[in-house]
């Protein structure tokens, strides 16, 4: 048999479920943040039930506890980016999370098999990175009115349709690549056009030609015959 570890009953506790310290959410960068790992059963079948303790319901008081000791509403600075959301549960809390970021003004959610935020708002956010996630279009993005800098690389963003929302925002630089929209006809032209604002996309700054007025467009789509 396994000899069991003193520190076995922490390892699917997220930080603000050990007892006995003062660290909030927001003097962290990359907190751990899903609710803690294996289902009941499969705990039971390996020998983990005393685990268990740490996932019956909460007082009132606890949650409140446990709500300041979170603290999210003052990070600035946030990464919670490779959660590993794989149950309904967990998504469902890190939503919860997501919701009291009033204040974050960068923010990076990178590979967190995440398919819709629409229903969120970040009002202070000026820098959002959701790479490598499930997103199929732009209006399963958060409620972002002050972005300056919006990364969606590695989605499944199949068209533009949406785009122009983010027209009435700070919006400077967009970064798309390996979307399936990429490969869309005249696709920089188009998201200039639609983001008049717009300074770099993909890295790359503004371009004469991807500002070209509608006739020259038009002209070169003209076959000449001699």
């Amino acid at each position: 048999a396994f000899l069991k570890l003193p520190s076995d009953s922490f390892k699917y506790l997220c930080w603000c479920d050990i007892e006995d310290h003062d660290v909030r959410g927001n003097q962290l960068h990359c907190p751990r943040v899903r609710e803690a790992g294996p289902s009941e059963e499969e705990l039971f079948f390996r020998g983990e039930e005393h685990t268990l303790k740490k996932r019956k319901q909460v007082t009132d008081t606890e949650k409140w506890q446990r709500k300041l000791q979170e603290n999210w509403e003052n990070c600035a600075e946030l990464n919670l980016s490779f959660q590993d959301l794989g149950d309904g549960y967990q998504v469902e809390n890190f939503k919860r999370i997501l919701q009291t970021l009033i204040r974050v003004e960068k923010l990076w959610l990178v590979d967190n098999s995440l398919t819709d935020l629409s229903a969120i708002r970040l009002p202070r956010c000026r820098e959002l990175n959701v790479n490598k996630n499930h997103f199929t279009s732009f209006k399963q993005l958060p409620k972002i009115p002050q972005i300056q800098h919006l990364s969606l690389a590695e989605n499944n963003i199949m068209t533009l349709s949406g785009i122009s929302d983010f027209q009435h925002t700070p919006l400077e630089s967009l970064i798309l690549k390996r979307n399936p929209c990429e490969f869309q006809e005249r696709y920089r032209q188009l998201v200039f056009s639609s983001l008049p604002n717009l300074k770099m996309l993909d890295g790359i700054p503004k371009l004469p030609e991807d500002c070209s007025p509608p006739d020259i467009r038009f002209f070169f789509k003209m076959c000449t015959i001699l």
